[in-house]
C-alpha cells in the first residue's frame, strides 16, 4: 500500500481506515492509465499530471488538474469525482446504478459522494465509475468548459 495512504490516515478515526484502504485499492486498480496520484487539496487525489496538462487548473497554472480523491472525515468516507460534476450523462449513470448496489440512499453533492457506514461502500461500483473516464476525455471536457 501507499506510503501517502498510511500518512494520510495516521490521524484519521480508525473506524474509517479498512474501508479507506478498500477505497483506495479499488481505485488505483480501476482508474484510466495516465492519471498521476499525489496529495492534492490535502487528501489523495489523482490528477492530470502537468506533464499532460501543462495548462494547469483554472488561474492555479502550477497546480495539475483534479480528477478524483477520497476523503476520510469525521462523519463519512468521500469519494470527489470531477466526471460526475461535469458530466451529467455520468452523473446519470451513476445515480441510476447506484441502488442496483446499495439498499442505502444514495448521499452525495455536486461532485462528493458520502458513505457514512464504512461497511456499506459499493466498491464494485465506484471502481466502475473511476474507470469511466479517461485523462484525454477529462483533458478535453475541461477544456471545452472554460472556454
Amino acid at each position: 500500500m501507499s506510503e501517502m495512504i498510511d500518512e494520510y490516515l495516521a490521524d484519521k478515526d480508525e473506524k474509517w481506515h479498512e474501508a479507506f484502504i478498500k477505497l483506495y485499492q479499488t481505485i488505483d486498480e480501476n482508474i484510466p492509465e495516465g492519471f498521476a496520484f499525489q496529495m492534492q487539496y490535502g487528501m489523495p487525489s489523482y490528477v492530470v499530471p502537468l506533464a499532460t496538462f501543462p495548462d494547469g487548473y483554472h488561474c492555479e497554472k502550477d497546480t495539475p488538474l483534479p480528477f478524483l480523491s477520497i476523503a476520510a472525515q469525521k462523519r463519512h468516507i468521500a469519494v470527489y469525482h470531477m466526471g460526475i460534476y461535469a458530466d451529467d450523462e455520468l452523473l446519470t449513470w451513476f445515480e441510476s446504478e447506484y441502488p442496483k448496489h446499495m439498499s442505502t440512499k444514495l448521499n452525495m453533492g455536486k461532485s462528493c459522494i458520502r458513505f457514512t457506514n464504512p461497511k456499506k461502500i459499493p466498491y464494485d461500483l465506484i471502481g466502475e465509475l473511476a474507470s469511466k473516464v479517461t485523462v484525454e476525455e477529462w483533458m478535453n471536457r475541461y477544456k471545452n468548459s472554460v472556454r
